[in-house]
């Protein structure tokens, strides 16, 4: 709720209230009034009454009459304002590799570890979208449905782990079990985020092929390749060397996914270019927030006008009556 005045240009007359004032002070100083005496030496000494210490009241009266008139005539008004906000949530896809691979020491502890929470905190900063989960390696499920539960989520990416789905990069397969789930959404904006480490090396599925089926129904594709240069290498590394590294990463095949689809493609070498890279995505996927705001005017010019004519009748009354002058 506030409160303004209509025609504020008005409230200027304001200053002509203390000129008045002083107009009228003036005025008394030099107007003859009241009764003639042969000596002024009686009157001198007679004392004071309340009559003669409130002569000053009837021009304050009509001075604050005049004032709240003014602020009256400016028309105040009370204002509440009603706000109505409505979201176009995105539908999100979240398409994670499970492969051996991911067990990489690269990112600490590993590779995975590290996907999974960057995908939660990501999760976390939605408010108004669907999120869903589509795991691979050789092959590609549904781990979680579209769905605005992000504790439900949480809790089914946390039972994500390696080794669940047999061995294998099936990039391909993963986007169109991704663009199956977004098929039928009925969201402005469709979009599927595929995380991996490694090339298409399984699945009936070419990831390009995936590509054109994903734009034809309106799903958007970012890929982003994990794991450092300098350590993408053979994925049979021997025990002795540590866990494997996981094959090069192929960024042209992802870059060409990304771009059939209006995406983008995206490397992350480290934990903190993996948050960048999820935080660069959601101010490319913003949500869209309608917001209407309705606004209800109650004139309060009584509030006002009112007092000013009930200091106006006091006047009359105050100088009819016991403040009264004679001629």
């Amino acid at each position: 709720m506030s409160f303004n005045f209509a025609t504020p240009e008005l409230l200027w007359l304001l200053l002509l209230v203390p000129l008045l004032g002083w107009w009228e002070w003036r005025k008394s100083q030099h107007k003859p009034t009241g009764l003639r005496f042969g000596s002024l030496l009686a009157v001198r000494e007679a004392p004071q009454t309340v009559r003669t210490r409130l002569r000053w009241l009837p021009p304050a009266l009509r001075m604050g009459a005049l004032a709240l008139g003014v602020l009256a005539l400016a028309r105040p008004q009370q204002l509440d304002a009603t706000r109505e906000r409505s979201t176009e949530g995105i539908d999100i896809m979240l398409v994670l590799d499970t492969s051996t691979s991911m067990r990489a020491e690269d990112f600490q502890p590993n590779r995975f570890v590290v996907a999974k929470q960057v995908a939660a905190e990501f999760v976390r900063s939605r408010t108004s979208d669907r999120v869903g989960l589509v795991v691979f390696a050789a092959k590609a499920y549904t781990q979680t449905p579209l769905t605005l539960d992000y504790s439900f989520f949480l809790r089914m990416l946390e039972e994500v782990h390696i080794g669940m789905i047999e061995d294998g990069t099936a990039i391909g397969t993963a986007v169109a079990m991704a663009t199956a789930r977004l098929e039928e959404s009925q969201a402005g904006s469709k979009v599927a985020i595929v995380l991996t480490d490694g090339q298409n090396n399984r699945g009936e599925v070419d990831p390009v092929t995936a590509a054109e089926v994903a734009e034809t129904v309106g799903v958007r594709v970012y890929t982003i390749g994990v794991g450092r240069k300098e350590d993408s290498g053979s994925q049979n590394r021997s025990p002795f060397f540590g866990p494997p590294s996981g094959a090069a990463i192929d960024a042209e095949m992802l870059t060409k996914v990304a771009q059939q689809t209006g995406g983008r493609y995206f490397r992350a070498e480290s934990k903190e270019a993996l948050r960048t890279i999820y935080d660069e995505i959601s101010q490319l996927e913003k949500t869209e927030i309608d917001e209407r705001v309705y606004t209800d005017r109650t004139e309060r010019y009584g509030w006002f006008l009112w007092p000013a004519l009930g200091l106006v009748l006091l006047e009359v009354t105050l100088t009819s009556t016991t403040l009264r002058r004679f001629p």
